[in-house]
């Protein structure tokens, strides 16, 4: 009987579709399921509507513990075949309002800010010391559990946990199981979409469709790239950036739009403010979401919790899927983040990249892809060096290192000065308090 431990079981909706999953995966069903979370009140809210699709869909097989607080952390994790992190440190209010309104008064503008810009940034620096605690825990009590992280940014997590830690950790993200279902789909290429054939790889956010054909083995991209142009000619569209990938780079990457615009230099400009209704780019998204889940979630919760009338259908998301094939032996394939080790032979062998990984029960098999094209290898490298410096500037808790992550990022270079940069920093990790009080 497996043991699967969720860490921030109060995000509610990811925990009842991941757990959801769980219960109606054969092998899975009879599992031992601890909720782990710091908040009370969404703690419990989990563990009823955990409880109820328990009983709507699973006749009570699983057993469902709650463990609330750090004191109660290791017993959570104690004896678990499978973690899966789903946290979010500092949540909206304050960390995202600040991750977002001081920047604003440098005149710096983000959509998401989870993956990467100062945000990102931000959001790795006070998320990184929880995890490594986290790591320390699952040494010592599930040394050999597999660590199914889910939590933003990412890279910057799941690189971290996989060159600091004994953690076996694979990063798992939505975007690969729906980048080539939604291009072909937007495209009016619904007739393609059964048997099609994909690869995809590259880092989280940012793997590129490399190629994909039809059942018969034809190249789709030629047409992919007449009516992609047309399109964004012809209309204003919510993917209108990444299809300016596929215009100027020559592929179609996986994450949406308003992630994409903020990765580069090239779309969000203080200066051009034009090109934000041209690209129809959505500045603070992220905020607006949180909002807008808030209020939600509030109703649901209330529908869900007065009548107890809440089911699952098995999901696509990949947590249940790696369990059962660990479990069974019965292989899977996902679109995974790993550590590069060669896999991507013109990326740097420690960044965390997303590639093709089988799945069985000796555990996540990355498959290599060779080289990369250049240009998009090098969009990739902008990134990753932020990355890569954000990791360092955790590891050290130096603000040089922060600093020098901010520099490196794209968005934030392309607006700001370094002194700007220095002195937005500083006044950011000023604001988060507690949650940075070790940066010196």
């Amino acid at each position: 009987m497996p043991k699967i431990t969720f860490m921030g079981a109060g995000s509610t909706v990811f925990a009842r579709n991941v757990l959801g999953d769980c219960m109606c995966t054969p092998v899975l069903r009879d599992s031992e399921i601890a909720l782990y979370d710091i908040d009370p009140k969404r703690l419990s809210e989990s563990e009823i509507i955990l409880g109820a699709i328990n009983k709507n869909v699973n006749e009570n097989r699983a057993k469902i513990k709650t463990f609330l607080g750090e004191q109660n952390r290791r017993d959570a994790l104690r004896d678990a075949d499978f973690v899966v992190n789903a946290i979010q440190v500092g949540g909206y209010d304050p960390c995202t309002v600040i991750d977002f309104e001081i920047p604003k008064k440098y005149g710096l503008r983000q959509t998401i800010g989870d993956t990467l810009g100062i945000g990102g940034i931000m959001r790795a620096l006070r998320t990184i010391p929880v995890l490594q605690d986290f790591a320390e825990d699952m040494e010592a009590v599930c040394p050999n559990a597999w660590f199914l992280n889910y939590t933003n940014p990412m890279a910057m997590l799941t690189g971290y946990l996989q060159r600091y830690s004994h953690v076996k950790t694979v990063g798992l993200c939505h975007s690969v199981q729906v980048c080539s279902e939604w291009l072909l789909q937007s495209l009016g290429m619904e007739d393609c979409l059964e048997g099609r054939r994909e690869t995809i790889a590259g880092i989280n956010h940012m793997a590129w469709l490399l190629e994909i054909r039809d059942r018969d083995g034809n190249d789709l991209y030629p047409e992919i790239k007449k009516r992609a142009a047309r399109k964004n000619a012809e209309e204003k569209h919510s993917d209108m950036v990444r299809y300016e990938y596929i215009r100027r780079l020559g592929y179609y990457c996986t994450e949406s739009s308003e992630h994409n615009a903020e990765y580069n230099p090239w779309f969000i400009k203080s200066s051009r403010p034009e090109l934000i209704e041209k690209y129809n780019i959505p500045l603070d998204e992220y905020p607006r979401r949180c909002i807008r889940q808030i209020e939600e979630w509030e109703s649901e919760k209330n529908r869900i919790l007065n009548d107890g009338n809440v089911s699952h259908e098995r999901s696509r998301e990949y947590a249940s899927h790696i369990m059962e094939s660990i479990v069974t032996g019965v292989p899977y394939k996902i679109g995974g983040n790993v550590k590069n080790d060669g896999l991507i032979s013109n990326l740097p062998a420690d960044a965390c990249v997303e590639v093709p990984c089988l799945i069985d029960n000796m555990g996540v098999h990355p498959c290599r892809i060779g080289r990369l094209p250049v240009q998009l290898a090098a969009l990739n490298m902008t990134n990753i060096n932020a990355q890569l410096m954000t990791i360092e500037a955790a590891v050290t808790r130096k603000k040089d290192a922060v600093y020098q992550a901010a520099f490196l990022e794209p968005h934030t270079a392309a607006e700001l000065t370094m002194d700007e940069i220095v002195a937005m920093c500083d006044e950011m990790i000023a604001a988060h308090g507690d949650y940075m009080k070790d940066y010196r």
